[in-house]
């Protein structure tokens, strides 16, 4: 994976130093929101193809939902 942060972070400790918290840009925090939605995204995708199910068109898929509801 690429790398997104374009500067370096900026932390917030405690008063002995712990990493409590991060800051960044609202800029990176949106591109890096981006990214982790593809990535899960690319994650529901490759579980459904694992599961090697008969697939049917969109269009049969609306036909067969359309009597259900009806």
């Amino acid at each position: 994976m690429k790398t997104v942060l374009k500067k370096e972070p900026q932390f917030i400790t405690d008063k002995k130093g712990k990493k409590l918290s991060v800051v960044i840009p609202m800029p990176e925090y949106k591109k890096i929101m981006e990214e982790l939605e593809e990535l899960e995204d690319i994650r529901m995708y490759d579980a459904v193809k694992a599961r090697k199910e008969k697939s049917i068109p969109l269009s049969q898929y609306l036909q067969l939902r359309k009597k259900k509801h009806a």
